[in-house]
């Protein structure tokens, strides 16, 4: 076999492999609960992670479009930090950008801080409570009346269904 072909089913192997690895989903485990969980207010309580879960709460890393957990979630009920559980985003202002990432046209007030992103260009946005990174907000792109996008990584979240929220009310 010439070295041509070798390089050529190697190629050719290796764009197999990456295109299958682009077409797996990534998954969250489901919160089965009956209640609320604690927002944990020290490193010491925070939520083990996995290393995808770390490179995109702590590196500030982004997921592939369309991979998430959630971008097609529909379910009612709040989406909470994956590494505190504090409360982050309503399923009521979630909605379908098809960008392949969830994204809501609002916040739980005081719970999603905002601020200037690394790249300079964007606001990238992090949990209130423990700085786990996000996503990123994008405003006037007329998705919505409220003229926001919070563009939020799956694995960045963790959901809690409405039947566990009104038991805590």
């Amino acid at each position: 076999m010439s070295v041509f072909s070798v390089k050529s089913l190697f190629t050719t192997f290796f764009a197999l492999l990456v295109l299958q690895a682009c077409g797996q989903k990534t998954t969250v485990p489901a919160l089965e609960l009956d209640e609320m969980p604690a927002v944990a207010k020290s490193p010491k309580e925070y939520n083990s992670l996995t290393p995808e879960e770390a490179y995109i709460l702590i590196q500030k890393g982004t997921e592939r479009a369309f991979t998430g957990a959630f971008h097609n979630k529909k379910d009612k009920g709040i989406y909470l930090c994956r590494q505190c559980n504090n409360p982050l985003f309503s399923s009521d202002t979630k909605f379908d950008s098809r960008s392949g990432w969830p994204s809501f046209d609002d916040m739980i007030a005081k719970n999603v801080r905002e601020q200037a992103d690394a790249d300079g260009y964007r606001t990238e946005i992090v949990c209130a409570n423990c700085g786990g990174h996000l996503g990123h907000v994008f405003r006037g792109e007329g998705f919505t009346s409220k003229q926001t996008r919070h563009c939020v990584n799956s694995l960045s979240l963790s959901f809690v269904p409405e039947s566990a929220v009104k038991n805590e009310e």
